[in-house]
C-alpha cells in the first residue's frame, strides 16, 4: 500500500457475496480480486476461512495465484467464543493460518446482541475482543475490528458501544469500523455518532448498508466526521438492499473531495472494471449506476442536447473519461436538431442542417409508430446512413422468408425457417432449425451468408425483448422487438415494429446482421440482388 492514512477497503467477496442470487466460485473470487487490485483499493476482504470451505480454499489458492500490486488480503472472522482462550479457538486458528496479512474481526457492540445472541456478559464480550485482538497481533497480523450493529448499539447504550472501541484500540486494533448493520441510519445523525466515536482515540472506519438508500451518503458523512477507513462493495452488492457502492464512494471522494485514493489511470478504468465484475458475478448491470452505468452520461432531452452542443459541462458534473465512461446522445421523439447532430458526430457523420431536419422528422415519425432509437443505436445509425447517402446499407436483399412451427403429438415444439436471399450476385436458399422461430431465422441467415461473410460466425444474438405497445389490444396489437447482438468485442441493439411479432423480429434481425457486417468492415453492395 502506498499510503496508510486513508483506507479503501473492499468487502465484495464476503459481504457482497451475500446478495440474493449471487454465487461465486473460488475462481470467480480470484478473478474479482484481480480487478479490484487493478482499481487500486487498499484491502480486499477475501472471506471467512475456517467457517466456509470455499473461503478456506480461496486463501490457500491466493498464496500462489494472486499477485496483488496494490491491495492486501484481509481474512474475516469472529472474536473467540466465550469461555475459551483465543489461542485455543479453532476459528481463530484458521484466521491465524490463512496467510492473510490482515484480519478483520467482527465483534458485538450492541449490549442486547451480546446478551441475547452471544448469551454472555458485557464484560466477557470485552474480554473476547481484547484477547483475540492481542493474540493475533502477537502472531504478527494486523487487526481491524468491525463493530457490528454499532449505531443501534450506541442508541441503546452509548457508554458500552464506545467502550468496545476503546477496548479494541487498546488491544492493538489498527481500525475499528463502525457498522450500520441494519442500514437504518441517516447522514446527519450518523455523522454525529461518528464524531463522538472518533473522540475515543480509536481510529474509526465506516461500513454502511443501503436499506434507507443512504449508504453512499452515510459513508461520505462519516469520512467528513473523522472516519479514515471506508468499506464498500463493487456495484453496491450485498444483502437486502446492498452495501455502499465502493465505486461511487471512491469517485466522490477523489473527484469531489480531493482525496488521493487510487491512481488517476486506475480511476479511468473504473467503468471497465465495474462491468468486468458484473460479467463474473452474472448480475445484470445497473445501467443507471452513478459514474459507471451506461446511462450515467446519456442525454435525451432536446434542451440538454442544445446546451451540450455549446459546452458538454453544462449538463455533466464531470468529464466521463475520468472514470472511463462516455457521453451518449439518445435519439427519441424528444430529440431536436442538436441531439441528432451530436449523435451523428458521435458516429462520425457531419450532418448538414437539411439532413438534420430530415432525420429528426423521420425519427419522430417512426417513434410515433412504435420504434425506439434510444435503446437501438445500431438501428439509428442505419437510418442515419440512409439519410446521408439516400439508401439503406445493404449487403444482401431478401426475396422471402418462411417459418414453420410444428408440435407433433406428444413431441416437442420444433421451429424451422427458410430464407431466400441475394448477396454478391448470388441467389441463396438456406434452412435452419431453432428452439423458436427467431432462433430458426437467425440460424438460416447465418447458414446462407457465412460462406460469403465468415465474420458472421462470431456474431450471436445475446438478448431478445418483446413489448406490446400501449393503445393496442389483444393479439392484433403492435409489437416492438429489441434484439441485442455481440461479436465478442462489442454489442449493438436493433429494433423492429409490426403487428406480426415474427415480422418485427425479422426487421430487428436483418438490421443486426447488416450492422454486424458494417462493424466487420464490409462495404455494402450497391446491388445485392436483382433490381426488381
Amino acid at each position: 500500500m502506498a499510503d496508510d492514512r486513508f483506507h479503501v477497503y473492499d468487502t465484495t467477496l464476503r459481504d457482497g457475496a451475500q446478495q440474493e442470487g449471487l454465487s461465486l466460485t473460488v475462481a470467480d473470487k480470484l478473478a474479482v480480486a484481480r480487478h479490484l487490485d487493478e482499481l487500486g483499493v487498499g484491502f480486499i476482504e477475501g472471506g471467512w476461512p475456517g467457517a466456509n470451505p470455499k473461503d478456506t480454499e480461496f486463501f490457500r489458492r491466493a498464496r500462489t495465484e494472486l499477485d496483488l500490486k496494490h491491495a492486501q488480503l484481509a481474512a474475516f472472522g469472529a472474536t473467540r467464543r466465550a469461555g475459551v482462550q483465543a489461542a485455543d479457538d479453532p476459528l481463530v486458528a484458521a484466521l491465524r493460518e490463512s496467510g492473510a496479512p490482515v484480519v478483520t474481526l467482527v465483534a458485538k457492540s450492541h449490549d442486547r446482541h451480546v446478551e441475547l445472541a452471544l448469551r454472555t456478559t458485557l464484560q466477557e464480550n470485552l474480554a473476547m475482543i481484547r484477547d483475540t485482538v492481542s493474540h493475533l497481533r502477537a502472531e504478527g497480523q494486523r487487526v481491524f475490528l468491525d463493530a457490528e450493529h454499532f449505531f443501534d448499539g450506541y442508541k441503546s447504550n452509548p457508554a458500552y458501544a464506545l467502550e468496545v472501541l476503546r477496548t479494541a484500540a487498546e488491544a492493538g486494533a489498527s481500525v475499528v469500523a463502525l457498522c450500520d448493520t441494519n442500514g437504518g441510519m441517516l447522514p446527519d445523525e450518523l455523522a454525529d455518532v461518528v464524531h463522538e466515536a472518533a473522540g475515543t482515540g480509536a481510529r474509526v472506519g465506516i461500513h454502511c448498508h443501503d436499506d434507507t438508500g443512504c449508504a453512499v451518503a452515510n459513508s461520505l458523512a462519516a469520512v467528513r466526521a473523522g472516519a479514515t477507513h471506508v468499506q464498500g462493495c463493487a456495484n453496491g452488492y450485498g444483502e437486502r438492499s446492498g452495501n455502499a457502492n465502493l465505486f461511487t464512494v471512491v469517485a466522490n471522494l477523489q473527484l469531489k473531495r480531493g482525496f488521493d485514493l487510487v491512481p488517476d489511470a486506475a480511476l479511468a478504468e473504473m467503468t471497465r472494471i465495474a462491468h468486468a465484475i458484473t460479467e463474473i458475478t452474472n448480475v445484470t448491470p445497473n445501467s443507471h449506476q452513478p459514474y459507471v452505468g451506461v446511462s450515467a452520461f446519456a442525454h435525451k432531452a432536446g434542451l440538454h442536447a442544445s446546451a451540450i452542443k455549446v459546452d458538454p459541462d453544462l449538463y455533466q458534473h464531470i468529464d466521463p473519461a475520468q472514470v472511463g465512461n462516455d457521453m451518449r446522445m439518445l435519439v427519441s421523439d424528444m430529440a431536436g436538431r442538436a441531439s441528432v447532430e451530436l449523435k451523428g458526430r458521435e458516429l462520425g457523420y457531419d450532418l448538414s442542417a437539411e439532413q438534420s431536419r430530415e432525420l429528426v422528422d423521420r425519427v419522430k415519425d417512426l417513434e410515433a409508430k412504435g420504434h425506439t432509437f434510444e435503446a437501438a443505436d445500431a438501428s439509428f445509425e442505419l437510418l442515419l446512413r440512409d439519410t446521408v447517402t439516400g439508401e439503406r446499407p445493404r449487403h444482401f436483399t431478401v426475396e422471402s422468408w418462411r417459418v414453420i412451427v410444428e408440435r407433433p403429438a406428444g413431441g416437442q415444439v420444433v421451429s424451422e425457417a427458410t430464407v431466400k436471399l441475394y448477396a454478391k450476385g448470388e441467389r441463396i436458399v438456406a434452412t435452419g432449425e431453432g428452439n423458436g422461430p427467431v432462433n430458426a431465422l437467425d440460424r438460416a441467415v447465418r447458414l446462407g451468408l457465412e460462406r460469403l461473410y465468415p465474420e458472421l460466425a462470431s456474431v450471436e444474438l445475446t438478448d431478445f425483448k418483446v413489448r406490446i405497445l400501449e393503445g393496442s389490444h389483444g393479439t392484433g396489437a403492435i409489437t416492438r422487438v429489441l434484439i441485442t447482438s455481440s461479436d465478442g468485442t462489442g454489442e449493438w441493439a436493433t429494433v423492429g415494429v409490426d403487428e406480426n411479432i415474427i415480422e418485427a423480429s425479422w426487421q430487428a434481425l436483418e438490421q443486426a446482421v447488416t450492422y454486424g457486417l458494417l462493424r466487420a468492415g464490409h462495404t455494402p453492395d450497391r446491388v445485392a440482388g436483382p433490381s426488381t
